[in-house]
């Protein structure tokens, strides 16, 4: 067999595997990362490339680690399900960095976190002072959340005792110049409805790439034009 169809069978069964090995693992993996996924992601890695590249490796062998790792990686993960203590130690704990304003510098040091990097996450919350924060916690995923003080968010509607509609997941009801009449019936619309508020607006259904329909009735529109929404 040729040298260089060999690589290519190897990579592509590879690729399959490695495909298959996500979706085992589910979801989880691709949004957020333990400290032993982090490194069996890497490992796993570079064995798959090695195995694609060099053609003097076994793949019975390389196979076989890749499938011990994730085997262990799975197992892990269902330990951590079922234990706190597991899940502690495999995925990390959560670290109070600001509270009451007041920045822990003893927790930023456990972490390894400067100053300069802590207000820099903080900022990536367009939020510019520590003293605005009641309390900011580093994630076991890296991630920073941020709760700021009473004076400093937003004022809610419940705080006004304003009674407003719910605002409800808007409905795609047009996608890729295409009526879908299924969601058309679920909000209590039909398509002689859709043509004829198009109508009004001289466009033409094949000309809307995306059309979705909001709680509050209005209908945005986003055409193949100028990819620009409309809310009509």
């Amino acid at each position: 067999m040729e040298e260089w169809f060999e690589i290519v069978l190897r990579s592509l069964f590879i690729l399959a595997g490695l495909f298959l090995i996500t979706k085992l693992l589910g979801k989880k993996q691709l949004s957020k990362l333990s400290y032993f996924e982090y490194i069996v992601g890497i490992i796993i890695g570079d064995i798959a490339g090695s195995l694609s590249m060099d053609v003097k490796a076994s793949m019975l062998h390389g196979t076989t680690s890749i499938m011990i790792w994730t085997l262990v990686s799975v197992l892990l993960s269902y330990a951590s399900l079922k234990n706190k203590k597991v899940r502690d130690f495999v995925e990390g704990q959560a670290r109070v960095f600001i509270k009451d304003g007041k920045i822990l510098e003893d927790n930023l040091r456990k972490e390894r976190f400067t100053s300069d990097e802590l207000l820099e996450m903080l900022r990536k919350k367009s939020v510019f002072s520590a003293r605005e924060v009641e309390f900011a916690i580093l994630e076991a995923d890296g991630e920073l959340s941020v709760l700021l003080k009473r004076d400093y968010r937003a004022v809610k509607p419940s705080e006004l005792w304003l009674q407003l509609p719910e605002d409800k997941e808007p409905k795609t009801v047009i996608m890729d110049g295409e009526i879908i009449k299924d969601m058309l019936e679920k909000v209590g619309r039909n398509e002689q409805w859709l043509k004829k508020v198009l109508a009004d607006k001289h466009v033409e259904v094949t000309e809307v790439f995306l059309a979705q329909l909001h709680s509050d009735g209005k209908l945005s529109l986003d055409y193949y034009q100028d990819g620009i929404t409309q809310i009509e």
